[in-house]
C-alpha cells in the first residue's frame, strides 16, 4: 500500500476538476501518473470507451458535483453503498469511485502489457449504477486522525514484542524511499483539500507502509503459530483504521459540500 491507489488520484483530481481549481489536462496527467493510459467504459450516452477529459466532463453533465472513493475489502465494504453487483465488482478490486449527485460508481481493472522489463500498466475504469446512500463505514476526518493515532501505538507495542515491527534493511530502505519521496514535495492531495486531509492521508500511508513491511517480513521473530496468529492479530485492526484513514481524506472535500448543502 505504499504507492497511492488509482481510485484515490481519480477522486482527488477529479474533485479539483470538479471545483475549477485545475485543468483538464493537469487533472488527467495526475490521474493517469505513470500507468500509459485510462478509458472509462459503460459511460452513459457512449458506445464505446473513451478517455478521462470527456468521461470526467459527461460526469459533470450527468449530475455529478463530486467524487467518493471506497477501498472495500472482505467483510468490510468500506464506502460502499449497493448494489451488490457494484460492491462485488469493487470488492474484487479491492477499490472503486462512487460520484456524488450522480447514481454512478467506477470501478478500475488494470491490464498489464509490454515486454519483461518494460512493461506499463493499462487502466479500464467500468461506469456502473450505485445505490445513492451515504457510504459504509467513512468516519470524519477527526475520527480518522485520531482512530489512527491510538491504532499506531497498540499495534506497535505489540509488534514490538513479537520482533515483527518492520525492521532490517529492505525496511529500512522502503522507508527512506518514502521518506525521500516526500521530500521532494509531492502534492499529498489535490488542490481544495483543507490541511488536515493531506496530513491524515500522509499519516495513513506512512502506517499503511509499515504494515505491509511487517507482513513482508516472513515469520520474524514468529516462530510459533500463536505467536504468528497474534501478529497477524495486531496487523488487521491496525490496516482497516489505516484505510477508514484514507477513505475519510479522499472523500473530505465532498462531505463537507455535502454538510454545506444540508
Amino acid at each position: 500500500m505504499l504507492s497511492e491507489p488509482r481510485s484515490g488520484r481519480l477522486a482527488a483530481w477529479g474533485n479539483a476538476l470538479l471545483a475549477g481549481l485545475v485543468s483538464p489536462d493537469d487533472a488527467v496527467l495526475a490521474i493517469v501518473a505513470e500507468d500509459t493510459v485510462h478509458r472509462v467504459e459503460g459511460l452513459p450516452g457512449e458506445s464505446a470507451p473513451v478517455g478521462l477529459t470527456l468521461a470526467l466532463g459527461r460526469l459533470r453533465t450527468l449530475g455529478a458535483t463530486g467524487l467518493r472513493v471506497a477501498l472495500p475489502t472482505p467483510g468490510h465494504p468500506l464506502g460502499l453503498s449497493g448494489p451488490p453487483e457494484f460492491n462485488a465488482r469493487a470488492l474484487e478490486a479491492e477499490e472503486a469511485v462512487v460520484c456524488f449527485g450522480a447514481a454512478l460508481g467506477l470501478v478500475p481493472e488494470v491490464y498489464e502489457a509490454g515486454p519483461e522489463g518494460d512493461v506499463h500498466a493499462e487502466v479500464v475504469w467500468h461506469v456502473l449504477p450505485v445505490r445513492e446512500a451515504p457510504p459504509a463505514d467513512v468516519p470524519s476526518l477527526g475520527e480518522a486522525e485520531r482512530e489512527l493515532a491510538e491504532a499506531l501505538r497498540e499495534a506497535t507495542v505489540v509488534l514490538s514484542k513479537l520482533d515483527v515491527a518492520g525492521s532490517g534493511p529492505v525496511a529500512e530502505a522502503a522507508i527512506d524511499a518514502y521518506r525521500a519521496r516526500a521530500e521532494l514535495g509531492r502534492e499529498v492531495l489535490a488542490p481544495g483539500y483543507p490541511p488536515r486531509a493531506a496530513r491524515v492521508l500522509e499519516l495513513a500511508q506512512r502506517v499503511a507502509l509499515l504494515v505491509s513491511l511487517a507482513y513482508g517480513n516472513g515469520h520474524g521473530g514468529a516462530v510459533s503459530s500463536s505467536e504468528m496468529a497474534a501478529r497477524a492479530e495486531a496487523l488487521r485492526p491496525v490496516e482497516r483504521t489505516a484505510r477508514r484513514a484514507q477513505v475519510a481524506a479522499y472523500n473530505s472535500i465532498v462531505e463537507e459540500r455535502e454538510r454545506g448543502a444540508r
